[in-house]
């Protein structure tokens, strides 16, 4: 049969493309998209009952938490071989794409397919603030998928590099005019207190960054940011040069 219209999550053809795809069975996948044409480039609809309400692509379904499906790369290959959209994004709440999801689940090697078939490292709708999957690779402590992305030619920016550890990159923006702004310095002191990186965090105090930054997204200092992330002895640290929690400051 044809695909012409969008397919229920929870309809027969729906679940036996999941199936295949999440076991690794590339055999049974390609039967189906033989016989199927059109099932590589469909829309999966779900009414919210099991997944966010919206619509994805098959791809999106070979990078959905937690990942680490058996024989990732070649399902990807598979489904690009039959048309599917690399770049194809999940239409609903956010906008993502695979990479994406790829990136929230720490998934390299799902990561690494997604770019090899041409994937935009550079695509935005994050969840994390419409960025990159860089975004929410670390955004979500996603360490291997974020330096993958990096390894793999991703920009980055000074939260990005504060919260990764990567100081010999924030030092140069220091050492260009001009200078980083305040408030992105803030942020990325935050970051470095979400990643655990108190060289970085250390760094950024000393150059201006609010001790009790507040983010936007969410009302927590960098000292919620690092007990948060069971990040004690920066915690420790943050206390003795007087940061508060949020319920503090009240």
């Amino acid at each position: 049969m044809t695909i012409a219209d969008p397919i229920p999550d929870h309809a027969p053809l729906a679940l036996a493309a999941f199936g295949a795809i999440q076991a690794g069975d590339a055999a049974a996948l390609r039967r189906l998209l033989a016989d199927n044409p059109g099932l590589a480039t469909a829309r999966i609809v779900s009414d919210g009952t099991n997944c966010g309400r919206g619509e994805r692509s098959l791809l999106h379904i070979a990078t959905d938490w937690p990942g680490h499906f058996p024989r990732v790369a070649e399902t990807i290959a598979e489904l690009v071989r039959a048309g599917a959209d690399v770049d194809a994004r999940f239409a609903g709440a956010h906008a993502e794409t695979a990479l994406h999801w790829a990136a929230s689940c720490d998934d390299v090697a799902a990561l690494d397919a997604l770019l090899d078939a041409g994937a935009d490292i550079e695509a935005p709708g994050a969840v994390i603030g419409g960025g990159t999957p860089l975004a929410d690779a670390r955004a979500f402590r996603q360490w291997k998928a974020a330096a993958r992305l990096v390894e793999r030619g991703a920009k980055t920016n000074i939260v990005d590099e504060a919260t990764m550890g990567l100081l010999d990159r924030i030092r140069a923006r220091f050492e260009t005019s001009p200078p980083p702004e305040a408030e992105d310095i803030s942020c990325a002191f935050w970051g470095a207190c979400h990643g655990d990186r108190r060289e970085c965090a250390e760094y950024l105090l000393d150059r201006g960054a609010e001790l009790n930054w507040i983010a936007s997204w969410e009302p927590m200092t960098p000292l919620d940011a690092a007990l948060r992330s069971d990040a004690g002895d920066l915690a420790d640290w943050l206390r003795g040069r007087g940061a508060r929690s949020s319920r503090e400051l009240g």
